[in-house]
């Protein structure tokens, strides 16, 4: 999960960039699921927040750790004021 602070006027620059990002991943990361989701907040629209499945920390670890992810992450931190990752664990699921 990440939640990305995107410099004003920048919004849509990011936007590409973290659709390439997440299609890079479904393409060339094993183990990758898909379902990565980004969210645009309404009230504050520089303030985005994505999520995404993962079969395991692991993995989560390679692809972060991967030279094609940094390369990304480099170029989206451009466009930024801010970035929170974290990953998390369920605890409670509706439905």
């Amino acid at each position: 999960m990440g939640i990305w602070q995107v410099k004003p006027g920048s919004e849509d620059d990011f936007i590409t960039a973290w659709q390439e990002m997440a299609d890079w991943t479904m393409r060339e990361v094993q183990g990758a699921e898909p379902g990565g989701t980004l969210l645009r907040d309404r009230e504050q629209p520089s303030r985005f927040v994505s999520f995404g499945p993962w079969p395991d920390e692991q993995t989560i670890a390679a692809w972060r750790g991967s030279a094609g992810f940094q390369d990304r992450v480099g170029r989206i931190r451009g466009l930024l004021e801010d970035f929170s990752p974290a990953t998390l664990d369920p605890v409670a699921v509706q439905g």
